[in-house]
């Protein structure tokens, strides 16, 4: 973990912690979470990542060097073709389609979460959008592995054992070191070595925290149902 994530991890530990150690979280590692609750966060998940990938591909604008240009473009591609088939498969495994996923409503919560990263993208730099995208792509990547450490694997028949290995994975331990590296080097170049020093820290801190927010938020919705 490199300082400048686990300084942005420790500006408000109770979200952080409300975020990684939800009872949405907990009730997919003990099995207990209802499969339509499941399908519907996975539903508006599914178009959430869609939001975030043009985040990404945003993030391509934002810069004209050509290793950043390469490890977006990576990263749209690890999400589009990797973290997506989870939803995609366990959907189609439940009667619905990608067409279906595609025509989800979107939940007030999406729409909060998807268009507060778009929009500090948009009116920001690439480092601003880094940092908005990091609670979603280093904090998973934590929980699945967790999970998959509290649950042994997780072992066959565990109904959300297919989630807690696509989190738990290599590839997505992978997505999330080549996303805090390149936070990291951004923040270097365009800040410096110590950012915590900096009159832009305390924005770039808070938008870390509304976004670690917006990700319990999100649990809120999959808990609440459809």
């Amino acid at each position: 973990m490199t300082e400048l994530y686990a300084r942005l991890r420790a500006t408000d530990p109770e979200t952080w912690r409300a975020y990684v150690e939800h009872a949405f979280v907990r009730a997919l590692g003990d099995g207990s979470l209802p499969r339509a609750n499941f399908l519907h966060y996975l539903r508006q998940d599914y178009i959430f990542l869609i939001h975030f990938i043009r985040a990404c591909a945003l993030g391509v604008h934002k810069t004209d060097r050509i290793a950043e240009i390469r490890q977006l473009a990576g990263t749209v591609h690890a999400l589009s073709e990797f973290e997506m088939q989870l939803h995609i498969q366990t959907c189609a495994r439940a009667g619905l389609s990608e067409a279906d996923l595609a025509t989800t409503p979107e939940e007030p919560e999406n729409l909060s979460y998807t268009r507060y990263v778009l929009d500090l993208g948009h009116r920001g730099d690439l480092l601003d959008m880094l940092v908005a995208q990091a609670p979603c792509v280093l904090g998973y990547g934590e929980i699945g592995r967790r999970l998959a450490a509290e649950t042994g694997g997780p072992p066959a028949g565990h109904p959300y054992a297919e989630w807690i290995s696509t989190y738990a994975s290599e590839e997505f331990r992978q997505v999330g070191a080549a996303h805090e590296a390149l936070m990291e080097a951004v923040c270097r170049r365009r800040i410096g070595p110590e950012p915590w020093t900096s009159p832009r820290w305390a924005e770039l801190a808070a938008s870390f925290v509304t976004a670690s927010r917006l990700e319990v938020g999100f649990w809120d919705m999959g808990l609440r149902g459809g």
